[in-house]
């Protein structure tokens, strides 16, 4: 009898081993630096940024346009701020993030705005005088011929009163502060010998659009919050996916497939701390559970048509099934993840520094996360279930007939 079907286009689990050998370059060179953390104490793997270590972010704007990050970071050097970082966002405003340096207290900010009135109570005679000549002004208008020299006398008198509130201005509102927007710049403190000292070198700082320090308590809670998100979400998704199959391998490949693309995004990430001193942020999180969400989504496709497939073709070898079920998917995965890629790249390219290691950490999930899908979770499926056969003592279903002796 001749068989009709035709060999696979593909043979993708056949090839599983070298699918498996392309992961574990992928994943365990970045695993090795995320444990060069501890070890070295910071000095290489993953660089925090203040949203995890507690420290101080500052976004100035300087009346000078031609000021860039790297002249603004050797100004810092200067000042005796080291470890800070500064990334262009938009604008034409600098974002400074560094260790916790202290601020001045809260009295201190609405200092400008109270000493205008400050100034007039010392020169109260003045602000009389000045309040008086309207009145004297108006009192011989309404019934004396002498009210010319009356109204001569204030004149003077008047135009005297604005000298003292002349000279009392800039003595209030220093030139540090002029022309800012947004909070006050700070002028005392540690702080304010880092202003003073950045426009020494630099030129005035024009605008001021975020001053705010994150203490170790609240980075300490950000990073447990984080890990507890990762971590629940991981356990849900296992728990969903064995419901949804009625097979718990399907959800713990499926979670494996997660754990790859997870390391990949953040061995990645740790590579580029090392070498390039780049940070993690609270979006990095945010990429994290969007990339675990994009590959448990992928997946769940190949494993819903593997499902169908099963239930169509019963007596077929598992591994076929699993194959025909991978390139039936094949093309819908890729054209969904190209629209992606397509669209980060773009953001990647011309979004602005603000996002781009955002959107780097998404890019790089979304394409582990395609490839884990395909060939991972799948084929991590075949081999646990020729695993258990073989536990069972029964025959592995290959996608190799076996050859029958002609006797």
């Amino acid at each position: 009898m001749v068989r009709v079907r035709c060999a696979p286009v593909f043979d993708v689990i056949g090839k599983r081993r070298w699918f498996f050998l392309i992961s574990a370059i992928a994943t365990i060179p970045g695993f090795i630096f995320i444990l060069l953390g501890p070890i070295t104490n910071g000095a290489a793997g993953l660089q925090f940024s203040i949203d995890f270590t507690g420290g101080t972010n500052w976004e100035i704007q300087f009346a000078d346009p031609t000021v860039t990050g790297s002249q603004i970071k050797s100004a810092l050097v200067d000042q005796g701020v080291t470890d800070a970082s500064v990334i262009a966002t938009s604008g034409g405003f600098y974002e400074i993030r560094s260790r916790q340096v202290a601020l001045p207290p809260p009295a201190a900010t609405p200092s400008p705005s109270i000493a205008p009135s400050g100034a007039a109570s010392p020169g109260a005679s003045a602000s009389a005088g000045a309040s008086a000549s309207p009145d004297a002004s108006a009192l011989p208008a309404a019934g004396a011929s002498a009210s010319p020299v009356a109204s001569a006398a204030p004149s003077p008198s008047a135009s005297s009163s604005p000298a003292p509130s002349a000279s009392a201005s800039p003595s209030a509102s220093p030139a540090i502060g002029a022309g800012t927007t947004g909070p006050q710049l700070p002028t005392t403190g540690a702080f304010g010998k880092i202003a003073t000292g950045l426009q020494k070198e630099l030129g005035p700082i024009a605008a001021q659009r975020a001053l705010s320090t994150v203490g170790p308590v609240i980075s300490q809670e950000l990073t447990q919050q984080a890990a507890l998100l990762i971590v629940l979400g991981s356990i849900g998704i296992l728990i969903w996916m064995t419901i949804r199959f009625h097979d718990v391998r399907f959800g713990a490949t499926a979670l494996v497939a997660l754990v790859h693309d997870v390391l990949v995004l953040i061995g990645t990430f740790a590579i580029l701390g090392t070498f390039f001193r780049v940070q993690i942020d609270a979006l990095f999180v945010t990429a994290v559970l969007t990339v675990i969400g994009f590959s448990v989504h992928d997946t769940i496709v190949v494993f819903d048509r593997i499902r169908e497939n099963r239930a169509r073709h019963i007596g077929e070898p598992f591994d076929r099934i699993v194959n025909h079920s991978i390139l039936q998917t094949f093309g819908r995965s890729i054209n969904t993840s190209l629209t992606v890629i397509i669209t980060l790249t773009a953001l990647l390219l011309f979004g602005g520094a603000a996002t781009s290691y955002f959107v780097l950490a998404l890019l790089i999930g979304i394409i582990s996360g395609t490839y884990s899908s395909i060939f991972n979770a799948s084929p991590l499926l075949v081999v646990w279930h020729n695993w258990d056969d073989r536990r069972r003592g029964r025959v592995a279903t290959t996608g190799r007939p076996a050859r029958r002796s002609a006797s």
